[in-house]
Parts: structure tokens; sequence; C-alpha cells
């Protein structure tokens, strides 16, 4: 092609070659055996030119090369490069990536219980350790040019979004932001935020899968694909089979008992019930994994929305007797968990159920959840990108970020338990786990493989599948720390600047534009109202408000009426007895009838069984047409009264014809002839009313009153005053919206000049501690160090009480009190609960709602225990099986735990305090066997 171009056009040609020969770019892309894609070069052309980046695209498509690609810029510039993640397990696996790649020497690892070359040029750490290190200023910061945000969506999330938004306001200006997300539908208004709070800042989306995805329903023993291509239009359509199957499935009968007949069904009909359901089931485990390997479908991962279940679907493939490794792989797996398990003492083993694990292992079967011990799952997570293990049981957290990529990904079911109930999983959910289907250089597909179940919708399916739809959302709410350390560094005025630049705030100023637009075109209107309802005569707007007045006048008294005419039926229903005969005055059994049970309370009355009542009495009756009905208030518009009386025979059964009909006859001979006095109206309260009659005699005064055109300046008065009121009702949801995280930062800020943690824009001693504590139960742990709470705890008392502090209960039960320690530990958990009680009065009393994400919930103590006996000493086994939960749980509430008593062993008093002493002790005491066999992280 060269020869083509004349020597002026391969001149320049030749120039631009060497200028893309000399950029960091250039010898970046010589790092790695494979071609960049258009959107990571965009990227790193962006962040070469010295813009921010934030690059949204799906799972598995590399959008971490552009990290890295900040990483490589740093060290090229003598820059340092904070690479930040949301868990621990990924700052470990990106720690362990790039320390292959640019040395251990230049990497280094921060997280809550680990420091690794803290110094280093790389760092890589969670996003709370950068925060953290913001606030206090630290001098880690110096020489900081570039900041990578990975999974950067997290700030959705309802517990620790808010971090990232810290983070986001609060970096130097000098420091350029790398924002790695989730294909999200809201990424350019994202990037506008950006835009506004860090500069210019580009933003990329990519929705191209490098690997494409096909969607299958799994049912009995044909794997349908959900979607058919129509060969006419193109265009994609759900298989006809599966609405077929769907609609098959809802016309069948449930078959069972008959209640009517009360008989069993015909064998005859149960047998075409198996037959029509031969084609039609949900597929056992062991069959789908079968399923899959016959097909060439594996490694899969099977997401199942509890951890029980994926503990019980690995047993029920061992029963299976399913074997998906060789001998030879067999060996090297075994290898592996022996290097990786050496530490671990043998009673330990036993206890964690080592030998089932690893006879899973080596069969090429596994489980993968948040109550696994850690190192079970790093073992799993390099045995499954190895290749050794090829089905993987797993809950929706190995979603979140973890690089196990599979081949296949299957969906037991599209509903999953949310932690109040069980919900339907969105479209972004969807996308967020079957994003792991398909591995870039290994499969040219991947496969999203959903099982069949009762009642499934395969237009739903559809939806998810094809639904881009995963909004970014902010959680962003202020917390006490937050409060003291911004007005520390800013005070209280540019603080509240800063919290109006976040992105919740962002995102409720936009919503309002559409609200504000809404009301300009109401007062437009509004105008046009005006001018139409103008009288010649005087101010048509009062006379309009009188006839409003009025009218409101009349309805209010007209709903008192009704009240105590329903009041006087209910009051008279009260005073019937059984045998009273009656004229029931409207409804669908008007006319005689004879009160079996006056159905005022439950119990029994004359035999009969009384009735719950929550709306009044309703009776139980016979009528003349010899039926026996249940009556409501709603039957008695209008008092009534017994107009005689009957014996009821002892013997009179409601259910029996006869029974009924005897009766029926004796009450029309005895009382058939009588008629009931019509109920007379009394005297409308409005006729007496004073205010009624003022309000007439205004409006007959009024000039408007005689105009020939009355009635239709009425007509645009109603809709100027209709308009009015929703316009009112807008600019309330506008008021709502605007400014809220800063009126949420002043009620905080009050609460803390109440407890003189804040003096304007002084931070007083107790204020700095509070603001190195961080944490959900920030100001009780600050509280708690005020009034010497844990003052005299030995080690192991101090780290029940501070467990009190991070642990919450995954289901809440209620039934059996928590096993606490004996005292002084018992006594200070006492006092941590009272303390939460007066800080609870407090916000109530300031508006500060849990509700809303702001507050302090109530310390949960069923922890407590746990940390204690692990604190003494006492043994893995024992622990566990006092404490009642998986070890993979114990360990992270631990680590939660340590984290928390290293915050206090900084914050708490240096002179004369022993908890600082005891808060280090109580670290080195819990951080031993299982807790510190986990790796890095």
């Amino acid at each position: 092609m060269t020869e083509d171009l004349s020597p002026a056009e391969r001149y320049a040609a030749a120039r631009k070659r060497a200028v893309e020969q000399a950029t960091a770019l250039a010898s970046f892309r010589e790092m790695y055996d494979f071609g960049l894609d258009p959107f990571q070069i965009e990227a790193c052309q962006a962040l070469e030119a010295g813009k921010g980046v934030l690059v949204a695209a799906p799972t598995g498509s590399g959008k971490t090369i552009v990290g890295e690609f900040a990483v490589h810029l740093a060290l090229r510039q003598g820059k340092k490069c904070f690479y930040t993640t949301p868990i621990k397990a990924l700052s470990n696996q990106k720690y362990a990536d790039l320390a292959r790649r640019y040395g251990q020497d230049k990497v280094g690892l921060l997280t809550g219980d680990n420091s690794v070359n803290a110094d280093a040029p790389i760092v890589v750490m969670t996003t709370e350790v950068l925060r953290n290190m913001l606030y206090a200023g630290s001098q880690a910061l110096r020489g900081l040019g570039y900041v990578v945000m990975d999974e950067v969506h997290y700030l959705s999330d309802r517990f620790r979004g808010a971090v990232w938004e810290e983070v986001i306001i609060h970096l130097p200006e000098s420091v350029t932001l790398v924002s790695l997300s989730a294909t999200v539908s809201n990424a350019e208004e994202f990037g506008d935020w950006l835009d506004t709070v860090r500069g210019d800042t580009e933003v990329i989306v990519s929705e191209h899968r490098p690997v494409p995805l096909f969607q299958h329903v799994l049912a009995g023993r044909r794997m349908y694909d959900l979607f058919e291509e129509s060969q006419e239009s193109g265009k994609r359509a759900v298989n006809p089979d599966l609405t077929r199957m769907a609609r098959l499935e809802d016309s069948r009968p449930s078959y069972g008992r008959d209640r009517r007949k009360g008989k069993r069904i015909r064998e005859a009909d149960r047998e075409r019930e198996r037959r029509s359901r031969s084609r039609i089931w949900t597929p056992g485990r062991p069959e789908v994994i079968d399923r899959l390997d016959s097909e060439g479908l594996l490694p899969a991962i099977t997401f199942i929305f509890s951890r029980a279940a994926c503990e019980a679907a690995v047993q029920q493939c061992l029963y299976a007797g399913l074997r998906l490794n060789d001998e030879e792989g067999r060996q090297k797996v075994r290898e592996i968990v022996e290097e990786r398990t050496a530490s671990i003492p043998d009673e330990d083993l036993h206890v964690l159920g080592y030998f089932e694990w690893l006879e899973a292992l080596e069969r090429g079967i596994a489980a993968h959840h948040a109550g696994m011990l850690p190192t079970f799952k790093e073992v799993v997570e390099e045995l499954f990108v190895r290749g050794l293990v090829k089905a993987v049981f797993a809950t929706e957290t190995l979603a979140l970020g973890i690089n196990m990529p599979a081949r296949s990904v299957v969906l037991e079911k599209l509903v999953k338990w949310n932690g109040e109930q069980h919900a339907d999983i969105t479209p972004g959910e969807y996308t967020q786990l079957t994003g792991r289907a398909g591995r870039r250089g290994i499969d040219i597909e991947g496969h999203a493989v959903v099982l069949w179940q009762r009642g499934m919708n395969p237009d739903h399916l559809a939806g998810l599948a094809g639904t881009r739809t995963y909004p970014l959302r902010s959680s962003f709410k202020p917390s006490y720390n937050m409060a003291v350390n911004l007005v520390h560094q800013f005070g209280r005025h540019r603080s509240r600047e800063l919290l109006e630049t976040s992105f919740a705030q962002f995102q409720a100023d936009r919503s309002v534009v559409g609200i504000s637009r809404q009301v300009q075109r109401n007062e437009e209107g509004l105008e046009g109202y005006q001018a139409s309802m103008t009288c010649h005569l005087g101010d048509f707007e009062e006379y309009a408000r009188l006839r409003r007045d009025l009218k409101d006048r009349e309805t209010e008294l007209a709903k008192q009426g009704a009240v105590q005419r329903r009041v006087a039926a209910a009051a008279a229903l009260e005073k019937l007895k059984p045998g009273d005969v009656i004229h029931v005055p409207t409804g669908k059994f008007a006319g005689l009838a004879l009160v079996l049970d006056p159905g005022l309370a439950a119990g029994r009355s004359n035999g009969h069984r009384g009735f719950e009542n929550h709306d009044g009495p309703r009776p139980l009756v016979l009528t003349a047409e010899r039926q026996v009905k249940r009556l409501a208030s709603m039957d008695f518009p209008v008092p009534v009264e017994a107009l005689d009386r009957m014996r009821i025979p002892k013997s009179f059964n409601p259910r029996s014809p006869q029974s009924r009909r005897d009766l029926a006859s004796a009450l029309r001979t005895k009382a058939g002839h009588v008629r009931p006095e019509k109920h007379r109206k009394g005297r409308s309260a409005a006729a007496d009313d004073r205010e009624i009659a003022r309000l007439r005699a205004a409006l007959r005064a009024h000039p408007c009153h005689g105009c020939d055109e009355r009635e239709d300046h009425a007509r645009w008065a109603e809709r100027y005053h209709r308009l009015k009121r929703d316009t009112r009702q807008l600019e309330r949801r506008i008021e709502g919206r605007t400014n809220t995280i800063a009126r949420t930062f002043d009620r905080i800020v009050a609460l803390l000049t109440e407890l003189d943690y804040l003096r304007g824009d002084e931070v007083t001693d107790d204020g700095r501690r509070l603001g190195r504590l961080y944490g959900e139960l920030d100001l009780l742990a600050s509280e708690c160090l005020r009034a010497d709470v844990w003052e005299g705890l030995n080690p192991a008392e101090l780290a029940a009480c501070v467990s009190a502090l991070v642990y919450e209960a995954r289901a809440a039960d209620d039934a059996l009190a928590p096993k606490l320690p004996a005292e002084p530990a018992k006594v200070a958990l006492g006092e941590m609960v009272r303390i939460w009680g007066r800080l609870d009065a407090l916000e109530e009393d300031f508006r500060i709602s849990q509700a809303e994400g702001v507050g302090q919930r109530e310390p949960d103590l069923g922890f407590a225990w746990a940390a204690y006996m692990w604190a003494s000493d006492k043994g893995l086994d024992e622990v566990l099986r006092e404490a009642e939960m998986p070890a993979g749980d114990f360990v992270r509430w631990c680590k939660q735990v340590i984290d928390v008593l290293g915050q206090i062993a900084a914050a708490a008093p240096k002179d004369g305090s022993t908890v600082g002493k005891n808060a280090r002790k109580a670290v080195d005491a819990l951080l031993r066997g299982v807790v510190a066999y986990s790796s890095v992280g």
C-alpha cells in the first residue's frame, strides 16, 4: 500500500509512526502478547493526554488493562499510583498480578489488617484504606499521580457505597482518576458528575462482549435456545417451544385430592399426568453437570442463592459418582491443596471438613461462598483458573470482581433472598452473573443456562437477558465520622459545599430539573386560567374561594353525619340478642330476619360460634327465605330495633335444611305481618350551622354573584384551583430534594455540637477521637471510650465488647438471648446497649433516621461469646461449635473485630488508660490459627 502514496504522504505516515512509537502506550502495548481493543486504546490515549477516564464495559472485557496503563504511566513519570478495589480478595489478586509484572519491590498492599511494602510506588488497597488516608492527611499521599478505582459501580452499595464518593470528592486535584465500572445505563450521567468534581473526564462505554454469549433454558432432557432469530426480519424472538411449554404447564390441572368429592384422582389420570410431565422437569444438579460435560460446556459456575444449597449440591454430585478429573488431574489437585494448607494443624483440618472438601476437589467439584475459610476459597479459585476444578456451585458474591471466568454459567432460579424477602433478580444482577460465561482467549463463545422451573415465564427471562438496564444510584449519606473529619479540614461552611458536590445530590438535582420544567408549564397555565376567570364585576378568585369554603364545610358536615349514623347503627346492633326478630334495611338479604348470634365477640352464643370482628358487630341471622347469613355493618346504614322475639329451639341446626325451613316458617307466621317503622331522617346539621349561613350570605352579597357568566367563570376558577394545588405539591417535592445531603449534615453537626464533639468550626479532643473511628457505630464507640466503659477489661473481654460494634446476624433471631461472657464484660456490654439507647433517643430528637441510612443501629451481642472464647485461646472446634457458624463467617467477623480494635488502640487516651494497650493485645490474641491462615489479605 505504501507504494501508492506520494513521497509527502509517506513522510507524514513515517512521522506519525515515530510519534506513536514515542508514546507510553506504544511501550505498554509491547508488554502484552495480544492486541488491545478499540475502547482500551481510546481510554489509554485519553489518560496519556492528561484526562481522567470512566470506562464502563462488560465483565471479562479487559477494562483492567486501562488501570494497568495508569500504573505504567505512574512508573514512567516517577509518580505513585494507588489501585483500589472493593474487597480484600480482589486486592490480593491484583497485588499478585502487578507484583509478577513489575516486581515485588515496586508493588505494595494495604488492607484493613495487612501492610506489605506500603511505601512502594504502586500500592493496591481497599477503598476504605484510601478514604482513611485522605482524612488523616497521610504522608503517603505525597507524589500521588494516579488512583484507579476498580469496580467503581460499588458506590451503589447501600452499606459501603459512600466511601467511593468520599474518595472521589476529597482526592487532591492533581491526581488523575481512573474509574472502571461494569456496564451501567447512566454512565454518561456519572461521567458528567466526575467532570464536575474532578475536571476533564473522558467517558468510554463499550457494550461489546469479546466472547459472544448464548442463552439457553434446560428443561428435562433438552436444552432450548432462549432466542430464535427470524429468517425474514432478522430480529430475535423468544423461542416458541418455550412459550408452548409454559402454556402447557399453565393449563395442566394440579392433581391431588378433590375437595368436593373427597376422593383421590383415578389411576388413569395420574398416568396421563406422568406422561405429560415426561418432557418437562427441572433436572437435578448432578444431571445438569453431566449434561454440560457431555456437551463440552465445562467448566461451569452454577449460581445458587444459598450457602447450604451450595454445599448440598457438592454432596449430591459426590453421591451421584461424578468424576470430572482423570488420575493426573487428581494428583495435581492434591499437590496444590496440600501445599496451600500445609500451615493448618491437623486438628483444625478435621474441624473444617478438609477431607470431604479435598475429595470433591479431586473430582473437579467445589463450592464457593462467604461461609468458607478464605484459604479454602482461594484454593478453589486457583484450581478453577487452572482447569482442575470444572464445576463450582457458588453464591452471587463470586460475581463481584473475582477473576474466575467459565465457559458456562448456570442459574438455578431467577429469585433470591434480598435480606428482607424473596425477590426476582434484576436485569443488572442477571448481567453480572452471566457475565462470567466465556473465557477470553480460550472460548469462542460463552453460555448462560437457566434451569426450567414450574411457573417460569420465558418472556420475563428474555427481558432479563435482553436488558442492559443497570443504573448507578448513589447511596451517599453523611456520617458522624465524616462530619468531624470534614469540619476539621474545611470548616462547616466549606464542608457543606463539598457535600453538595456529591453524586447523590447531583442525581437529586437532576431529577428536580424535570419537575421544575413542569412547574414552569403549570405557572403558564395558571396565568391563562386566571385571565379566563376574570369578572368585570369584582374579584372572582375571592368569590371562588367562598364557594370552595362552602363546599368543603358542607362535605365536612356530611362526613360527620355519616359517622354519627354508623355509630348509632353499631350501638343498635350491640343491643341485639339471640331470638330478636329484626328487619334488615338494605342489601342482598333485606327483609325479615331472626338473630341467631349477635356477633359481638369471639366465643359461643346459644350454641353458635361467635365471630372475631374488627368492624363492629356482625350478626348471624336466619332470613325469611331460609338462608343463614353473617351480615356486615354496611347492611345496617340506619339503627335497627327488635320488632319481636322468638324462642330458638335447642335442636336447631343451621346446617340442616329441614331445621332452617321449620324455623323460617315459624318466623313468617310470628312476624310476617309486622311492618317496620320507616327511619326518619333527622334535621340536616348544615341547616343549623352558623359557618354555612355566614358563607352563603357572603356569597349572595359578593358582586360576582350577579354576573351572567358566573358559572363559566367558576369552571375556569375550579381548573385554576386544581392546577395551583398540583403546582404546590411539585414545589414541595423540589424543596424535599434540593440540599437534602446538606440538611442531613446540618442535623448531624447539631447533634455532635450537643455532645460537645464540635464547637462551631472547632473540633474538640473528643471529636478528633471520633475522627479516627470508622464504622457503622462510630459514635457509639467514641461514647464508650469517653465514658470509660472498657476500662479494666482484659483483652478477651475487650474483644467481646468490640464485636458488638461490627457483628450483624444474617437473620434476625429473637428466640434466645445470646450467650455472654461473665462480668465485667457482661456489665460493659449492658452499658454499651444503654448508651446506644440514649443516642437513639437523641437521634430521634434531631430527626436523624436509620431508615435514611444515617444513625446508629443497635449493637448486636451475637458474636461476643465467640470472640471472647477465641481471644481466650480456646480451640477452633469448641469455638465453632459454640458459635454455630461456618468457619468463613467466623474468620470474617474476627478480622472486622481486629480492624476496629486497631482503630480503638489508635484513638484511646494515652495517659492513665489501659484500653489502647489491651486493644493491641486483643488483636494479637485474635490473629491466630484460622484467622491468620488466609493469604496476604
